[in-house]
């Protein structure tokens, strides 16, 4: 199992690189399910298969801790703080709207609500062993990110231009009304390459400011989720069980790269294996996901993603312009 995941995850990887706009996890969701398609009987795989989904998954999530510099982050980030804590804010509130108008999954809602707020794949990736979200979930949700991924590099270039916003106010809007890096890095490229402007550097620090964010979001969802089973199971609270102990190890990867201020030549290789270790866990998700039912079921957790992302473009913009920024 853990052999077939890796044989997806290489090409996955690669067409990741060649094309950065959709990205190496949907590759692999998508091949995955394909292959899950052929294969009659994945009983043998299945013990590789799922530790893969689980615990690669939460490996991938701590690698991702060292490329964060807490201090070099914040500094840089400190003025979109506003307008990210909007949008975050936003987004988890039309999700919960949308759960209750639509009665979608909740897991699901959570997912595409945090991707959507936060940062696409990795947020995902790193709620989705807290709230115990299954593969279908977060193959949904993922599916759903990449869709307005696409769409906002394509579209948020002109859009800014059309809007009349400076240099830095794209950057702004791209960083915090984009979901994934990938995207957030296409659409500054395209931005710049249109008004021979340096926004990608202010884009991709406002996007790593809102990473930030996987920290109180996940702690609290884990809370939630160990009162609700108190309530409903019976058992004590326990803050220990609670907290997702790799979560934790992230928390600790950021604070050894800020504190010892390791250089890009140790932290870049280990950012790259998050991601490809990221892409390999989402071969094994797409393994567990039947894709007739994912794309049955998949209209309202769309229209969530669609509504997010609407209300997340426009608080970015609209912060902004109370700020005095555009």
């Amino acid at each position: 199992g853990l052999l077939l995941c890796l044989l997806i995850a290489i090409p996955s990887w690669l067409l990741g690189k060649a094309v950065p706009v959709v990205g190496g996890p949907v590759f692999s969701i998508l091949i995955g399910m394909i292959v899950t398609l052929i294969l009659t009987d994945k009983t043998v795989f299945s013990p590789g298969i799922n530790f893969t989904s689980k615990k690669i998954l939460q490996t991938a999530v701590v690698f991702l801790g060292f490329g964060m510099n807490l201090t070099e982050i914040l500094a840089k980030g400190k003025q979109s703080l506003p307008i990210i804590l909007s949008t975050i804010t936003t987004s988890l509130v039309i999700a919960f709207i949308m759960y209750k108008i639509l009665h979608i999954n909740s897991n699901s809602a959570v997912l595409v609500g945090v991707g959507s707020s936060i940062c696409g794949g990795s947020a995902i990736a790193a709620t989705a062993p807290v709230i115990r979200a299954d593969d279908e979930e977060i193959a949904q949700s993922i599916s759903v990110i990449f869709l307005f991924n696409v769409i906002a590099a394509l579209v948020f270039p002109s859009l800014g231009a059309a809007l009349g916003l400076t240099n830095e106010g794209f950057g702004l809007f791209a960083g915090t009304a984009i979901n994934d890096t990938s995207s957030v890095t296409a659409a500054a490229t395209a931005w710049d390459g249109i008004h021979a402007s340096n926004t990608l550097e202010a884009a991709a620090i406002v996007k790593m400011t809102r990473t930030l964010a996987i920290i109180p979001i996940t702690l609290v969802l884990a809370i939630y989720k160990s009162r609700k089973s108190k309530n409903t199971e019976g058992s004590s609270f326990s803050l220990k069980r609670a907290f997702p102990m790799f979560v934790l190890f992230f928390v600790l990867a950021s604070v050894v790269t800020t504190i010892f201020h390791l250089p890009a030549g140790v932290t870049a290789p280990l950012k790259e294996l998050s991601k490809f270790l990221i892409i390999m866990a989402m071969s094994a998700i797409g393994l567990n996901t039947n894709i007739v039912k994912l794309v049955r079921t998949g209209m309202k957790p769309i229209l969530t993603g669609f509504c997010c992302w609407i209300g997340i473009a426009f608080v970015s913009l609209m912060m902004q312009h109370i700020l005095g920024i555009w």
